[in-house]
């Protein structure tokens, strides 16, 4: 078992009212040695979906550019989260393997 917290928001705020596939969320990581991690999550498929918005609607120079998360993943659900922060706190720290601008130090988001 993996030897960190997860709070998902999908989970906390309208648990059914998701679309796992094509969706994006806010996640907490708490390890056990007290650090914490904010993390920005979409789905691969909501890349895409975020692409034809900004074109429709004129974003981001008509979907020229899109400003990424901190993470994608296949799905938002509890299992596929929780394999994937095991697997980056195997490869280091979340805040060299991911953007380090997630890193909350004293509750402030660096």
């Amino acid at each position: 078992m993996s030897d960190f917290k997860l709070w998902l928001e999908f989970e906390e705020v309208n648990p059914d009212n998701w679309q796992i596939n094509n969706d994006f969320c806010n996640i907490n990581v708490e390890l056990a040695d007290g650090r914490k991690y904010g993390i920005n999550v979409w789905t691969y498929e909501f890349l895409k979906t975020t692409v034809e918005y900004d074109k429709t609607n004129g974003n981001n120079l008509e979907g020229l550019y899109v400003i990424p998360p901190d993470l994608f993943v296949k799905e938002l659900t509890r299992s596929c989260i929780e394999k994937t922060i095991e697997d980056l706190l195997k490869i280091g720290n979340l805040e060299v393997v991911l953007n380090s601008s997630i890193v909350i130090k004293n509750n402030i988001k660096l």
